[in-house]
């Protein structure tokens, strides 16, 4: 038996409570007639009306204290595009700035704004540049995090500034989905990161005390006749080769040959009422697409994992995520054809994909067919304050193999606090005559940053 005490240590002042977090009162965002410039802000030209955001809160380290760093943002918007500059006060020799590719600019400093266009406080627009304008943008869901595999089109320009730097954003409607409402009232949220000091500031003032962050975005109204216009995308391709080489079957018969080879395509986009979007793809080709990171395969228990990258896949991809991803597009390796539809009706969410794969019939010649068929079905209904019910079905069909997985899943919130996750699967698969199911339930209780499982 051992007895042993110990002086307990000194206890440090307690950390003043975070500041209550009081309703936000509804911002205009004004239109304006001619698209603001950097240099307007910079060097104090006149201007037209715009939203100016000022009383920036630390969301990390602290939680609701003013910000070390003074943080000016101002919003506007014209008939096609949506901006948003920030003005933000730092010592020049501090700020962490480098040039690099897009979507590296995570050991910088950053700004960003996130878009709840649907104002369903569930799934919002993240689009982020550091100091010299290096852009970054996903689609960020509650219960999922980032999805950065979502790429469009928007503009940016840095400028390191004697008072620290500036960024200048130019967001098209036309890269976004919404609503068909004559006026539109999104959730908007100012974010900057300031890099050596691990601190992230945020406008309006978001609390960790509550689960989720889209639900505390400001609600920003004044959108008006805003719409995407007619967003067709038509994009054709045509390969056509000719060679011409030397074939020699025998030493004393030699010949030249001919051999010409041919091949084309069609990626078609249709977006119906801003807010539905078809795309269609005829014998694509995917030789433009980013090539995959190099990733050590030796001696894995687990199939390696590459990012989608492929543009006929990435719109909305989250919609075919459930809290168990049943779904990896990157299987999906030679299409000839398919179809797919992705949006939201009022508070429904629906996704369908039906495409063929001509890969397994290269590496597993059968006589009953020599392409599998694919089908991905998903629908949620939202409903209270940021909870859905969802239901999730795949089929995939080879020769005398298939499969099929049928999946509902939830996502509950009682409280501010309190939010439940539950899914149950149920699989069928035929391989060479023999039948399996499988069965997988969870459920996941998460309180403001704690989880359990």
């Amino acid at each position: 038996m051992r007895v042993s005490a110990q002086t307990p240590p000194p206890q440090s002042a307690p950390l003043p409570p975070p500041p209550v977090r009081k309703p936000i009162a509804l911002a205009r965002i004004p239109r304006v007639h001619r698209p603001p410039k950097l240099e307007d802000f910079l060097q104090d030209r006149p201007r037209e009306a715009d939203l100016e955001a000022t009383d920036f809160r630390q969301y990390l380290p602290g939680d609701g204290i003013p910000a070390t760093e003074a943080t000016t943002a101002y919003l506007s918007y014209d008939d096609k595009n949506l901006y948003v500059i920030f003005l933000c006060r730092d010592e020049p020799g501090k700020v962490f700035a480098h040039l690099s590719k897009r979507e590296d600019t995570f050991q910088d400093d950053n700004v960003a704004v996130f878009l709840d266009t649907f104002r369903d406080r569930h799934r919002s627009y993240y689009f982020g540049a550091n100091p010299l304008g290096i852009q970054t943008d996903a689609i960020y869901t509650e219960g999922q995090g980032y999805d950065y595999s979502f790429d469009t089109l928007w503009h940016t320009e840095g400028r390191l500034t004697p008072g620290g730097y500036a960024v200048w954003f130019s967001i098209p409607f036309k890269s976004l989905r919404f609503s068909h409402a004559p006026e539109q009232t999104w959730g908007v949220m100012l974010y900057r990161q300031i890099l050596r000091k691990s601190e992230v500031d945020t406008w309006p003032y978001v609390t960790q005390r509550v689960e989720g962050i889209t639900q505390q975005f400001a609600p920003a109204g004044g959108l008006e006749k805003i719409s995407p216009g007619r967003n067709i995308q038509l994009i054709p391709y045509g390969l056509l080769a000719r060679n011409h080489f030397l074939n020699q079957p025998f030493p004393l018969n030699p010949s030249f040959q001919n051999a010409f080879e041919h091949r084309g395509g069609l990626d078609a986009k249709f977006v119906a009422r801003d807010a539905l979007t078809f795309d269609v793809t005829l014998n694509p080709d995917f030789s433009q697409v980013e090539s995959d990171d190099p990733q050590v395969t030796i001696n894995q228990r687990f199939a390696v994992f590459f990012p989608e990258k492929r543009p006929f896949f990435i719109e909305n991809a989250g919609f075919f995520q459930t809290p168990i991803n049943l779904f990896f597009s990157r299987r999906i390796a030679d299409p000839q054809f398919g179809g797919r539809m992705t949006g939201k009706a009022g508070h429904w969410l629906l996704g369908a994909l039906v495409i063929d794969d001509r890969e397994p019939g290269l590496n597993q010649p059968s006589p009953f067919n020599t392409r599998a068929a694919d089908g991905v079905f998903r629908v949620a209904r939202e409903f209270g304050n940021q909870s859905q019910i969802g239901a999730f079905f795949s089929s995939r069909d080879f020769a005398d193999t298939n499969n099929r997985v049928a999946s509902l899943d939830a996502r509950l919130k009682f409280t501010p606090n309190w939010v439940l996750e539950a899914q149950a699967t149920h699989s069928w698969t035929r391989q060479d005559l023999n039948h399996s199911q499988d069965c997988l339930f969870s459920d996941n209780r998460a309180q403001g940053s704690a989880l359990w499982t």
